[in-house]
């Protein structure tokens, strides 16, 4: 019984990794920090097709997708997803209500963004935000708009580079600090003039993820995976997780979405962990792709 890998889900407050299994649907397993993780990859990478509101289509090809590849979609899934999608302004009909927020990641690393509200803080433990405020709600095209407004008048980015985010786990000041600085831009952008209308201003309330992620204590990370091979096996104790990555108490950083579309098993007693490793770029180095925003 195939059962694939689709990456960390956030519910909860709480990680898991998903699994699907085709004709079978979908399940959990739910992490726990100080946990033995131990699996290693069999047979090959598959797209994992499309999921949207809830529902999977499986790829009609059950195409094969390289082991370095940020998403598991084949390239007609991957058009099919975004032919149809907030994210990628295919769907600027959307009915739903819409959260502006902000979110911190680092020192000087406040982006903003917008997600569903019936989703709510979902986007931001998807996303890694260590701290982070709602800013409005409203339609869709108010928030992109506001979103627009904080670019265009404070120089707030709508993007933090992946590795970015990643090099300064383990190092980050206290939460005051943290809560200062998404604090300080909120005050900043209630200020601005030019909000749409049908934006209604939301107070400001700083949430801190530095205990849902377990960063306190957390080892500077050393060296990330940079793809799952045949054989290939991860095997260390989790010490926290944020975003999509799992943080191992040896520093290694496994980022989930490489894991997605893989089936897995688990290793022999003495294996130790035998896939590629690369050390953690420094802070500011250069932008990865992000995944779609909602």
């Amino acid at each position: 019984m195939t059962w694939w890998c689709t990456g960390i889900r956030w519910s909860a407050g709480r990680p898991a990794i998903g699994w699907y299994g085709p004709g079978r649907g979908e399940r959990a397993s739910v992490l726990a920090y100080g946990q033995r993780l131990a699996f290693v990859a069999r047979g090959e990478r598959h797209c994992l097709g499309v999921r949207r509101a809830g529902k999977r289509t499986p790829c009609p090809t059950v195409a094969t997708v390289p082991g370095r590849a940020g998403s598991a979609q084949c390239a007609g899934c991957a058009r099919l997803d975004r032919s149809f999608s907030v994210a990628a302004d295919t769907n600027v009909a959307d009915p739903r209500t819409y959260r502006v927020y902000l979110a911190w990641f680092g020192p000087g690393m406040v982006k903003v963004g917008i997600t569903a509200e019936e989703r709510g803080p979902a986007r931001l433990l998807e996303q890694g935000a260590v701290a982070w405020a709602w800013l409005g709600r409203g339609p869709l095209m108010a928030s992109r708009r506001t979103e627009e407004l904080l670019r265009a008048a404070l120089g707030v980015p709508d993007r933090i580079a992946y590795a970015r985010k990643q090099a300064v786990r383990g190092r980050l000041p206290a939460a005051a600090e943290r809560a200062r600085e998404v604090a300080e831009l909120h005050a900043r952008a209630a200020a601005l003039p030019g909000w749409p209308e049908s934006l209604e201003w939301v107070e400001c309330e700083v949430v801190d993820h530095a205990e849902v992620f377990g960063l306190d204590g957390l080892p500077a990370p050393a060296g990330v995976i940079t793809g799952m091979v045949p054989g290939g096996a991860v095997v260390g104790l989790l010490a926290g997780a944020a975003g999509p990555d799992l943080h191992l108490a040896d520093g290694l950083v496994v980022d989930t979405r490489l894991l997605a579309g893989w089936e897995f098993a688990a290793p022999a007693d003495e294996a130790v962990t035998s896939v590629p490793v690369v050390r953690v770029p420094a802070a500011g180095a250069g932008p990865a792709e992000q995944d779609g925003l909602f």
